[in-house]
């Protein structure tokens, strides 16, 4: 905190911009924390609100609209890539997926709180196609609401904030320690995660081809084939497979428990 605020202190508006920017676009920067310090420097006159607000806005709106246009033409691959960190990319882009699916496009406006969803969701709104308009409305009002929340909170509590500042530099010694030891402990973790779920990672997979020759040349009733293309690839007029059924991605393990055991399921999407 003492570092950052000084940092904001020395280099004003463009170092609140730079941060905020790039977390905006992924990278693991905690902007939340240049918030406080920026909402702190703000009740202490090294910086002025009416121009730190629009500045921290601005820089996050503009992060995210540059993810939203990479989205819409990258599609899935860019949603891997910012996934990549994860066990498995798959189950995070449809855990991102699947908060769009239950609370609607409205999840811009709360998305910048949540840890994962804050950066895949301008890119998954892109990829869906959501018009762009709506996308700057509805991100505009999460990225308003996570500014003030922030900036706000440390222009109120300043006081309290330097507190906790003195308190964590008497024991910095200490915490060092703990953070190399926690992120040890997670690197180990991790790495057993991905030793033990290892056998899972590829997805067994048939040529179309093959496909439709298995069910030329078996019982087509014992062939079940569905298309689980995600919304923004799939609506109700799309067209599919002949024979096929749609099974909706994001509620694939209710429908699991009511699909036929005794045929063979092959799925397919985008």
């Amino acid at each position: 905190m003492p570092d950052i605020v000084s940092t904001l202190t020395k280099y004003g508006y463009e170092s609140l911009f730079l941060v905020l920017f790039l977390e905006a676009i992924g990278v693991p920067i905690p902007g939340a924390l240049a918030l406080l310090a920026a909402g702190a420097a703000s009740a202490r006159g090294s910086l002025r609100p009416v121009i730190a607000l629009p500045v921290a806005a601005l820089a996050m709106l503009l992060g995210d609209t540059l993810l939203y246009l990479l989205g819409r033409y990258a599609g899935w691959g860019l949603l891997g890539l910012l996934c990549r960190i994860s066990l498995n990319p798959e189950t995070c882009i449809l855990r991102s997926a699947e908060s769009f699916y239950r609370r609607g496009r409205t999840t811009l406006l709360f998305a910048k709180f949540i840890p994962g969803i804050n950066t895949m969701a301008p890119p998954l709104a892109g990829s869906m196609n959501m018009k762009l308009g709506q996308f700057l409305r509805l991100d505009f009002g999460g990225v308003l609401a996570y500014v003030l929340a922030y900036g706000a909170t440390g222009f109120l509590f300043k006081e309290l904030l330097q507190v906790i500042v003195r308190g964590l530099q008497a024991v910095s010694t200490a915490i060092e320690w703990l953070i190399l030891i926690g992120l040890l402990a997670y690197i180990t973790h991790r790495v057993w995660l991905y030793r033990k779920h290892r056998m899972y990672s590829v997805a067994p997979r048939v040529e179309v081809a093959e496909l439709a020759a298995r069910r030329d040349s078996q019982d087509p009733l014992a062939i079940l084939i569905a298309d689980v293309r995600s919304h923004g690839y799939y609506d109700a007029g799309a067209r599919r497979i002949s024979g096929s059924i749609r099974l909706e991605p994001n509620n694939l393990h209710t429908t699991m428990q009511t699909l036929p055991k005794e045929k063979q399921i092959y799925l397919y999407c985008t």
